[in-house]
Order: C-alpha cells, then structure tokens, then sequence
C-alpha cells in the first residue's frame, strides 16, 4: 500500500520496509547511486587551514586536496588522530582535526611526499 502526492508524485507513504533514496527513489537496499564512490578532482595540492566558524569559538584544522577513497580517508584521519591525540571527522571528502595542529600536520603530510600550502593566517 503506498500513497503519492499529486503535486510532484513523490512517495508520501509506503508499508514498504527500509528507507529509500532521494536521488533515485529506490529502496537503499537496491539504490546503486550511492555505491558509486568518485574519488574528487585534485591539483595535486594539499591544503591545511584553520578554521572556528559555526564552532563556537573551538578550532579545527582542516585538510583538503586528498583525492583519495573513502576507504583510504577513514585510514588517514584515524592515524592523524592518534598523532595529534585529538578527535576527528570526515565531512564531504574533508579532513577535519579538532584544536590547532597545522605544523604537525603539514610536516607529516610533507614525509608521506605531497605537496603541502598552508592556507589562511
């Protein structure tokens, strides 16, 4: 049993189990649209900024420029953030280290042998 909206015909309702995708409008179960991992253009650069806006005064780094899977991300922040002894995310493809760890971050990306600028003051 399932209702649809007159104005756009999008799905209202449904005894359907699990959630469905936005973009295709499948179960997730059977949506290929969001399996399909894109590694994101890059320059070859690597940029490390800082930023607090939206955080309430507290500070992350960030790191942009890898273009790297998902999978290779998720490895990358767990072992910065072993080294800088803080916590961390990944949010759209960005490395986000909480507190103020640029220099030790530029000089361990510089050892892996990317290019590394220093973005912002």
């Amino acid at each position: 049993m399932s209702k649809k909206n007159s104005r756009d015909g999008g799905l209202v309702f449904s005894t359907e189990p699990g959630r469905i995708c936005l973009a295709c409008k499948k179960l997730s179960s059977q949506c290929g649209c969001r399996k399909e991992s894109t590694i994101p253009l890059s320059d070859g650069i690597v940029r490390i900024s800082m930023e607090t806006k939206g955080r309430k005064g507290k500070g992350v780094t960030l790191v942009t420029g890898l273009a790297l899977d998902p999978e290779e991300l998720r490895k990358i922040v767990r072992e910065l953030k072993k080294k800088c002894g803080c916590g961390g995310a990944i949010k759209d493809g960005v490395l986000e280290i909480q507190g103020d760890h640029r220099d030790l971050l530029m000089a361990e990306f510089a050892a892996q042998g990317y290019k590394v600028k220093r973005v912002g003051g």
